[in-house]
């Protein structure tokens, strides 16, 4: 078992580049008016330290949790490192959640105040924090937030930087990460800071990353990858961060930051893709791509327009990328490494190697990852020092999550092949991710679903799709009622209406695309429905599953599947 150095740790590193490289630039934040606000180390750190005063003035018992709600800034990185120079845990939240699942965190947490950050729609999950308590707010906050709470810059104003320098053991708890389950409910997977401090050990190997480097941080940093790759990342190198505005501004964010580490999601690089065909043709950028004399000239004036010209490592994950899209990228002349992991292991489990023909993998495991596949369900199990020290508050999912013998159960199911390089084959449970990266818990949307009268049965699928979807078996008499063109117009409205009246209730990720009835009963006979009458989703994958796409694609909120 390696021993993380003690001056590894967040904490430690700060201070390391607060004594060392005061005047660098560390985080370069858009402030939305089309100026640009850079920070030194020497400015992060002593904001971070007044931050850190404030927090432990508020005489909360050491290991409180503290919330952040925000968008990616710089805030929020010297929020979460406030919190724990200050002695206490964070919990960061999705700046997408519906108020409901807000409220569930923060009281689930019990957290004793909430930083309010850069938002989109706050006003709608405002009503998921509890009356009474303390928020504070950053100068990007909604308007009202900023009028309503304390704000950084007044804070920091008003108080004196902490003097000491506080370390915070490699045991400690760091934060608590909530990831969806089976349930619904979100569960608080608990990291330590030798958690983190291991995970970027074992991925600097791998990919190798310096304080010359820079990445543009737009993936939620409530997210394990972008909190382990960037924030972690950046401490332990050095390296300078820039922020993304918006979706508007997302081009010139990329031109400004030029990275030279870049991860992104499926359903991105496909948009680059889409975005590049716009402008050339795909048979006449494979013509041009196929010159040999201005092949170079090509590959550097797209990448030029993607601002991932300076790119040296690229890689994918949270969802499956589509083989013909690796090799279009590499056909520009740059390899996409895909990784594999989740928020219980710091997503340090498996990535592509650079330079090698893994593709249609997730390659082998980092160095230090322990993997193995159960001979009796196919899954995938691993273990290492990055894993959870449990669910927060939750040790019966904690003891179902793991083997009696400490390994992980991944819920996938997969293949290792003679050089150790991992295929992952499908999953053991019904929790699926969409393109996006984000699990859906199809079961408390499925039972929200077959509150509608003409529902008898349905099935919630879209694994890898940009948004899940429902599929219905509709009551015989509602079948049979449907014929009549008039009254399918009327089930269709009503439908459409629960459609909507369901998905107000979801998560921005959970929101269905469509509902699509299937004209063909579902019975034991055909076997998809069980003797006990629960319907088989791996039936419903193989009849379906073609389908999705298109019906993601058709725009229209009622399908009728007739096959």
């Amino acid at each position: 078992m390696s021993v993380t150095p003690p001056e590894m740790l967040a904490l430690q590193r700060l201070y390391h580049w607060e004594k060392t490289s005061p005047n660098r630039i560390a985080l370069t934040q858009p402030m939305g008016d089309g100026t640009v606000r850079d920070m030194t180390w020497g400015e992060v750190a002593g904001e971070v330290r007044k931050m850190a005063n404030h927090l432990r003035a508020q005489g909360w018992e050491p290991g409180s949790r503290v919330a952040i709600l925000s968008k990616n800034c710089a805030w929020w990185i010297m929020s979460d490192l406030a919190i724990w120079m200050a002695g206490h845990v964070s919990v960061p939240l999705y700046p997408t959640l519906a108020a409901q699942t807000v409220r569930q965190i923060l009281t689930h947490s019990e957290s004793k105040a909430c930083f309010i950050g850069k938002l989109d729609g706050w006003e709608h999950m405002k009503p998921g924090v509890p009356d009474g308590m303390p928020c504070l707010s950053y100068p990007l906050s909604p308007p009202d937030a900023r009028a309503a709470y304390p704000g950084w810059d007044a804070i920091c104003k008003d108080s004196t930087p902490l003097k000491d320098s506080p370390v915070r053991g490699a045991d400690e708890l760091a934060t608590l990460i909530y990831t969806s389950g089976t349930t619904g409910m979100p569960k608080g997977v608990m990291h330590s800071f030798g958690n983190f401090a291991w995970a970027l050990d074992a991925g600097i190997k791998r990919l190798p990353m310096g304080a010359e480097d820079r990445m543009l941080s737009y993936l939620p940093l409530a997210h394990v990858v972008e909190r382990v790759l960037v924030e972690h990342g950046w401490l332990r190198t050095g390296m300078r961060i820039y922020f993304a505005d918006s979706l508007d501004t997302f081009a010139a964010d990329m031109q400004r930051a030029r990275p030279t580490i870049f991860f992104s999601v499926p359903r991105l690089w496909v948009k680059f893709q889409q975005g590049v065909h716009h402008k050339m043709p795909p048979a006449k950028l494979e013509r041009l791509l196929s010159i040999p004399i201005v092949r170079g000239i090509v590959r550097r004036k797209v990448m030029k327009a993607l601002g991932l010209d300076a790119c040296r490592i690229a890689a994918g994950g949270a969802a499956p990328m589509p083989l013909a899209l690796l090799q279009w990228y590499s056909r520009l002349g740059l390899d996409i490494n895909e990784g594999y992991g989740m928020t219980e292991n710091l997503a340090v489990s498996h990535i592509t190697v650079p330079g090698r023909n893994q593709q249609g993998s997730v390659g082998p495991a980092y160095e230090g990852v322990e993997q193995r596949i159960d001979p009796e369900t196919g899954e995938i199990q691993m273990r290492s020092q990055a894993l959870m020290l449990g669910y927060y508050k939750e040790p019966e999912k904690t003891r179902e999550a793991m083997t009696e013998d400490g390994w992980l159960r991944t819920g996938d199911k997969g293949s290792i092949d003679g050089e150790g390089v991992l295929r992952i084959t499908g999953r053991v449970k019904d929790l699926f991710k969409t393109g996006k990266g984000k699990y859906v818990a199809p079961a408390p949307i499925e039972d929200k679903l077959v509150m509608h009268e003409a529902i008898e049965a349905c099935v919630v699928a879209g694994a890898n799709l940009g948004q899940p979807l429902g599929i219905l078996m509709l009551g015989a008499e509602f079948v049979a009622r449907a014929a009549d063109p008039g009254a399918r117009a009327e089930l269709d409205q009503s439908l459409t209406a629960h459609l909507a009246s369901v998905n107000a209730t979801l998560d921005p990720h959970e929101q269905l695309k469509c509902l699509v009835v299937a004209v063909t009963p579902w019975t034991v006979e055909n076997d998809i429905i069980t003797p006990t009458f629960k319907v088989k989703r791996n039936r419903i994958e193989e009849l379906y599953a073609k389908n999705y796409e298109p019906w993601e694609a058709s725009g229209k909120k009622v399908i009728w599947q007739n096959g």
